[in-house]
């Protein structure tokens, strides 16, 4: 009876460490959850981005500059510029004129021949 019960009590204790909600720190804050930020954040260039896989989580800082369709947007900063997707639900109430500067959150969306940011989160600045 015990090896039964020690094998029950191993079994949830690993199914539970795998389940775990654990979330990185961008999950977190775009979450709107709180809890702990490592403080650095790592800001990626339009650049950079159209060098990356396909899902790599990315921040990006700079101008929305023009709308290009039912949520698809142009986005500049200093090395280039990106198509980006922001769903309705992710302005969460900001008006974003082309002036304003914003801290985008997303991921990058990797296809044949575009390459765009799919974001969850923007931040005006």
């Amino acid at each position: 009876m015990k090896k039964i019960s020690m094998i029950a009590l191993s079994g949830l204790l690993v199914f539970g460490a795998a389940n775990a909600d654990f979330q990185p720190a961008t999950q977190t804050a775009e979450s709107g959850k709180g809890g702990f930020v490592s403080g650095a954040e790592t800001i990626a260039t339009v650049k950079q981005v159209m060098e990356m896989r396909d899902d790599v989580p990315v921040i990006v800082k700079g101008n929305i500059v023009q709308r290009m369709g039912d949520e698809m947007y142009l986005f500049e900063d200093g090395t280039g510029t990106i198509r980006i997707e922001i769903d309705d639900d992710e302005w969460r109430g900001q008006t974003i004129t082309p002036t304003d500067t914003v801290k985008l959150y997303g991921e990058v969306d990797r296809g044949i021949f575009t390459t765009e940011i799919d974001i969850n989160y923007v931040e005006k600045m």
